[in-house]
Order: structure tokens, then C-alpha cells, then sequence
């Protein structure tokens, strides 16, 4: 039997509706098919590593940040690339049908 893998996501979604209380570990257990033990140790180390989220010091937020906004940097240049591909190919038809087959010779063209 292949053992099951579980997103981040749903963990957290799991161990956050455990902290409500709304609902007992074991009803949660019983609903998502999951062992109760293992719903308690997704708590235990949720709980132990919830101090990291405020422990980021500014400088990995400003790293964060640089990144962020290089891929983005990154993502408007290659949209950017991708148009002016575009428009070469179209000046390039163009061309060829104005001044004829042999256009690049013509205009001193290389490619």
C-alpha cells in the first residue's frame, strides 16, 4: 500500500481547525481518515515551529522582497522579448512581400 502525502496547506488547514476546538481530534480523525497520533504530531510541531513566522529578521524580508520583484523584473522582460519576436517576424513578411524575395540583400540585412 503507498503510503499517503499530505500538502502543507492541508496540514495547516487540519492542525488550525484542531486549535479551534471546535471539533475533537478524533471526530477530525475519524472524518479526514487519518490516525489520531499523527493529527497530534502535526499539532505538536506546528505549535513548536509558530515562533519562526515572527523570527524573520528585516534583512531575509528585504531579500524576500529583491526576489520578488526580480522575477517579476524577469517575467515583464520575457513578455517583452516575446513581442518584439513577434514584430520582427511580422517586419520581416513584411518586407519580403514590399520589396520582394531577395529584400535582405537589398536592404543589407544579415541575419
Amino acid at each position: 500500500m503507498e503510503r499517503r502525502q499530505f500538502t502543507p496547506e492541508y496540514k495547516t488547514k487540519i492542525v488550525l481547525e484542531i486549535l479551534k476546538e471546535e471539533i475533537s481530534i478524533g471526530e477530525i480523525a475519524s472524518r479526514e481518515n487519518i490516525n489520531r497520533t499523527q493529527l497530534q504530531n502535526w499539532k505538536k510541531e506546528f505549535l513548536e515551529n509558530a515562533s519562526r513566522v515572527f523570527a524573520q529578521s528585516k534583512t531575509e524580508r528585504e531579500a524576500q522582497q529583491m526576489v520578488r520583484e526580480a522575477n517579476e523584473r524577469e517575467q515583464n522582460l520575457m513578455v517583452k522579448i516575446g513581442q518584439l519576436a513577434v514584430e520582427n517576424d511580422w517586419l520581416k513578411k513584411k518586407s519580403a512581400q514590399v520589396l520582394g524575395s531577395n529584400w535582405e540583400n537589398k536592404s543589407g540585412f544579415k541575419k
